[in-house]
Order: structure tokens, then sequence, then C-alpha cells
């Protein structure tokens, strides 16, 4: 099980006092990457910047998720980037390149990830030489 705590003054207590009794916390609400350090440094298990949100703002929400893999990196932290808010295929693809370790999506993006439309085509002209087969070949 894992607590979600939004990334306020009281949820940095929250989260010490929970981490140190084994508790796993996720920081939710984090739009920039002191707030995901300080989150790191209370002892959270994931962080979730909302990339999505970030972007109806006119900020670019792929560059906390960098600046946190860095910081991350730099310092060693266990802490886990959950890349909230994604909009679209787009966003999954570099929130992976840049070394997110989770994302969360509504079912539309994972459905926009499985298809592509020459997946479609080659499916279609797959199953037409398929019905071209004598019936004797297609039994096996």
């Amino acid at each position: 099980m894992v607590i979600k705590i939004p990334m306020i003054r009281e949820g940095l207590r929250a989260i010490r006092t929970l981490s140190t009794e084994g508790i796993r916390v996720n920081t939710t609400l984090i739009f920039s990457a002191p707030q995901a350090l300080l989150a790191a440094k209370a002892g959270a298990a994931f962080v979730s910047p909302f990339i999505g949100r970030l972007d109806d703002v006119s900020h670019v929400g792929m560059d906390i998720v960098r600046e946190i893999r860095t910081i991350f990196d730099n310092y060693d932290f266990k802490c886990e980037i959950l890349a909230a808010s994604i909009r679209h295929p787009l966003h999954v693809v570099e929130a992976a390149s840049i070394g997110a370790d989770i994302a969360t999506m509504p079912f539309s993006v994972l459905e926009a990830l499985i298809k592509h439309p020459l997946t479609d085509v080659g499916l279609q002209k797959f199953l037409k030489d398929w019905e071209k087969l004598p019936q004797q070949m297609r039994k096996g």
C-alpha cells in the first residue's frame, strides 16, 4: 500500500513520519524540481509531477521530469518518478526516454500507444493473404 500525500508543508511532515514508520508515500501535486527534492529528502517513495497540467499553463511539463531525474541521480535517491497527468502518447515516450520510472495515464492514451496505422494496414494485408490460401493449407 502507498499513501498519497499532497506537496504542502504539513504533507512534508507527514511524509517524514510515515516513511520512518516504513509506510511508503507518493507525494502528489508536484509542479517543480525543488518540491520533488524536498519530498525525496523527507522520505517519499514516489513523487508525481503533473506533466499535462504544467503544459496546460504554458510550461514544458517534461522539463520538470528531466530536472528531477538529474537531481535524483546526483544524490542517488531511491525515490521513483511517477509521471502523472499524461495527455498523449508522446508524453509517455518522452517520460520514458528521460527516465521516469512510472506513468499514469487514461485508458485512451494506453490504447493510442498500442495502435498504429501501419500495424492496421499490415494486419489487413496479412488477413487478405491468408484468405487466398487454399482451405486445406489453412488448417495446418
